[in-house]
C-alpha cells in the first residue's frame, strides 16, 4: 500500500507541476501528513523530482519558443542565491519550523488565489 501511495503522490505531483501550479504544493503535504516523511525529507523529495519537471518543461517551451531571455540572468542569480539560502536554512531549522512556514505560505497563497478570483469575477 505505501508503495502504491508513493507511486499515487508522484503522479499527482508531476501532474499539478505540469498544469503550473507547482508539483510541491500538493506534494509536500502529501508525502508529510499521508506517508508520515520528515519535513526535510519531503522538501528534498520535491527538490529532487523539480530538477525533473524542470528539464522537461524547459524543453517543452523552448521548443513552442515560449521562453523569454530578457533580464534572465537577474533571475538566475536571485534564484541561485535564494536557493542556497533556503537549502541551508532547511538543513538547520526544526522540522515542526518548516512545517508551520510552509502552512503559513500555503494560507498566504490561497488568500492570493481567492482575492485575485474575486477581482476577475468583478471585472
Amino acid at each position: 500500500m505505501n508503495i502504491f501511495l508513493q507511486i499515487l503522490f508522484g503522479v499527482l505531483g508531476g501532474f499539478f507541476g505540469g498544469l503550473g501550479m507547482g508539483g510541491g504544493t500538493l506534494l509536500i503535504p502529501l508525502l508529510t501528513i499521508f506517508l508520515h516523511f520528515d519535513q526535510q525529507l519531503s522538501q528534498g523529495i520535491n527538490l529532487l523530482t523539480f530538477l525533473f519537471m524542470a528539464v522537461f518543461s524547459l524543453y517543452i517551451h523552448s521548443k513552442n519558443n515560449l521562453i523569454v531571455t530578457k533580464n534572465i540572468v537577474y533571475i538566475i542569480i536571485g534564484g541561485v542565491i535564494f536557493s542556497v539560502a533556503g537549502a541551508f536554512l532547511a538543513t538547520v531549522l526544526p522540522s515542526i519550523i518548516l512545517r508551520k512556514c510552509f502552512g503559513g505560505f500555503l494560507v498566504i497563497l490561497a488568500v492570493v488565489e481567492f482575492v485575485k478570483a474575486l477581482k476577475k469575477q468583478a471585472n
